[in-house]
Order: C-alpha cells, then structure tokens, then sequence
C-alpha cells in the first residue's frame, strides 16, 4: 500500500512538474479543450502536446475522449487529495521549525537587548 501510494506521488508530481502540464490543467478547468486547441494556445506541435496530455493522463489528472478524429481533453477524477495531505504533512513540520526558530531569535533578541541596558548603567 505505501509503495503503491509512493509510486501514485512520484507520478503526480512528476506530471505536476512540467509548467506547460500546469497550465494545460489551468486550462481544463476553465473548459474541455481538443489536443489541437491546447497544442495551438501553449504554441506547440500536436505530437508535442499529444505526450504532455499522455503523461498528465497517466496521472490521472485529466482524461481524454475521441469522437471522429477530434480527441477532447477534461479534467479527470483525481483530486490530488494524497498528494495534498503529503504536502501539508511537511507544511506542518516546517512551520512548527520556523516557530521553534522565532522562539530562539526572540529569546536571544530580549537577552541582547538586556545586555545592552545593563552596559548603559
């Protein structure tokens, strides 16, 4: 199961990693879009935009349907839901380091600023 949901990850963010995947999921969620709408909004060959859809397919991030020769993308089921939950596991960690630090830098920022009014008297 861990493994499994490893490999699901790696393939999120793998698909996520790429700014033109990102902006091809930025799209289809405003509206379904043809792999020759999306090739000629991100300015690429068909083939091109053909492989970004491929992998974002494989994640699960969209999905594709051909009707006549025009094969139309969407967003498809995933939610990302694993992938948020292991982002914010690291959020968390992150941000219980930094209130840590700023405990430190305020301790050591009142110490100096008592050091400094007992070398004044």
């Amino acid at each position: 199961m861990v493994q499994y949901m490893m490999t699901r990850l790696d393939t999120s963010f793998a698909a996520l990693s790429d700014a033109t995947r990102r902006g091809v999921l930025e799209q289809l969620g405003r509206a379904d879009a043809s792999i020759s709408d999306l090739a000629e909004k991100f300015d690429m060959t068909l083939t091109g935009m053909k492989k970004h859809v491929g992998v974002l397919e494989q994640a699960g991030l969209v999905t594709t349907k051909k009707v006549g020769r025009v094969r139309t993308c969407q967003l498809g089921p995933r939610r990302l839901e694993e992938e948020t939950a292991w982002l914010e596991r690291y959020r968390r960690r992150w941000d219980e380091r930094f209130d840590e630090l700023e405990k430190v830098v305020e301790e050591l920022t009142r110490k100096e600023q008592s050091d400094e009014r007992k070398k004044r008297k």
